[in-house]
């Protein structure tokens, strides 16, 4: 018979990670707190865990489910399956630390405190912000309305709890306008809105349905990706497959009931279009959560944690580290980013907590697996440039079935097994041995 834990009232039964209720107002400080249970945060708890004593590492989390967000994208083609994208938090986070099931309220770096949902306050000696950023459907007019009716032909691969009415949307495609959009705002994964977007074409194509339905991209970027030489290759692909691509396009509105969307003209915000569509597939504004952005010392005017692109130190506050989709480094808001983050962390952080300079350099590192169809995939890295940085003797700028393999099952498989135990800082090892280059400054 499963016991209940008389703290938190789940089946935990006095688990270590257990820290609400009576048992948390005992304990009000710690040596180093991470906020944020996600992809960062988990990786660098993972590997502090090994330094620090169970009280002295306190990760702050109010999600019970992990997801591996990246495999949204296949969720979204029908390729995998929803429940084959998360596990228990608790499973997740190293076993010697303690788990606060709460969420980060506010922010207090001039006193060392973090104040959570659940009333308590945390003081640190050490903190590391990995909060992420969240999509905001709520910024669009008409956007949760049309997500709410899964006949609407609007979707959204950005939410758990929109992900899986995607491939439905595709299938009822028959004719009229595929709209893929791509908002004014930093999002998370920024290849995937045209991801999905290729993979609808594809579907499309296989199913004898393409001649029927046109394939529009509406992205707010000047560019259809950042790093030109997969933009050459991205930009070739719309071509030959006949994908309408529009750059400085941004949605504004939607009317579920009518299907049509409004665009406004970033260059000319007086020129607005509307079109109809029988699929709407929408990236939502995304922004910091609130504790961060209203938190006027750690973040800047974006609501980023303000922190030094190349050690990843908070600007103002010594003690301070961010990662993540949350930090300001100008790279691409990416897991394989974070990956490469997390050793910078770690190691700058440790030489503050000796009371030494940060001596590692974060050069922007970035990945992005873009699925190009159900079979093929260009894998796009980059750094803090937009150069490429790639870790195979080839160019990569190819559509490549090893790379979909790549993608679909070996990176997850690595993110679990790998970096959620605090084992993986990204391939520049591997990288540098492909290369036969043991000079490279990579991080």
């Amino acid at each position: 018979m499963l016991k209940v834990c008389r703290t938190c009232l789940s089946g935990c039964y006095k688990r270590s990670k257990c820290f609400s209720g009576s048992q948390i107002r005992n304990k009000h400080s710690c040596k180093l707190l991470v906020v944020g249970g996600g992809t960062g945060g988990c990786a660098v708890a993972a590997k502090f865990s090994r330094k620090l004593g169970k009280n002295e590492l306190v990760v702050v989390e109010h999600n019970d489910h992990h997801y591996y967000q990246p495999l949204f994208t296949l969720v979204g083609a029908g390729i995998e399956k929803l429940e084959e994208t998360w596990k228990n938090e608790k499973d997740v986070l190293p076993e010697n630390c303690t788990w606060v099931r709460s969420k980060a309220v506010k922010f207090d770096p001039k006193n060392n405190s973090v104040y959570c949902e659940n009333g308590e306050r945390i003081e640190y000696e050490f903190l590391v912000v990995a909060v992420g950023i969240e999509p905001r459907f709520d910024k669009i007019s008409g956007l949760l309305e049309g997500l709410s009716e899964p006949s609407s032909g609007v979707c959204s691969i950005y939410s758990p709890n929109y992900v899986n009415n995607v491939y439905p949307t595709m299938k009822n495609l028959t004719s009229g306008n595929a709209i893929f959009t791509f908002p004014s705002s930093p999002v998370k994964c920024p290849g995937a809105p045209q991801k999905i977007c290729y993979l609808t074409e594809d579907f499309l194509r296989k199913e004898g349905k393409r001649d029927h339905v046109n394939v529009i991209y509406n992205t707010s970027l000047p560019v259809i990706f950042g790093v030109k030489k997969y933009a050459d290759a991205l930009w070739k692909i719309c071509q030959e497959r006949d994908i309408a691509v529009n750059t400085r396009t941004n949605l504004i509105s939607i009317e579920p009931s009518k299907k049509t969307a409004m665009f406004e003209n970033l260059d000319n915000p007086q020129e607005r279009t509307t079109l109809a569509y029988s699929m709407l597939h929408v990236t939502p504004p995304m922004a910091t959560p609130d504790a961060l952005n209203r938190c006027a010392d750690l973040s800047n005017d974006a609501g980023f944690a303000e922190i030094d692109k190349a050690t990843l130190q908070h600007v103002k506050f010594p003690n301070v580290f961010a990662l993540g989709d949350c930090a300001s480094s100008p790279n691409s808001k990416t897991a394989a980013a974070a990956a490469a983050q997390t050793e910078v962390v770690f190691e700058n952080l440790q030489d503050v907590m000796r009371g030494k300079r940060p001596r590692l350099s974060y050069d922007g590192y970035a990945s992005c697996p873009l699925v190009t169809g159900f079979d093929r995939c260009i894998l796009a890295e980059f750094d803090y440039d937009l150069k490429p940085l790639e870790t195979f003797p080839f160019s990569q700028d190819k559509e490549r079935y090893s790379m979909f393999v790549l993608k679909k099952n070996i990176i997850p498989t690595i993110y679990w097994s790998l970096m959620m135990n605090g084992h993986w800082n990204g391939p520049a090892l591997f990288r540098k041995i492909m290369h036969l280059d043991f000079t490279s400054k990579d991080k």
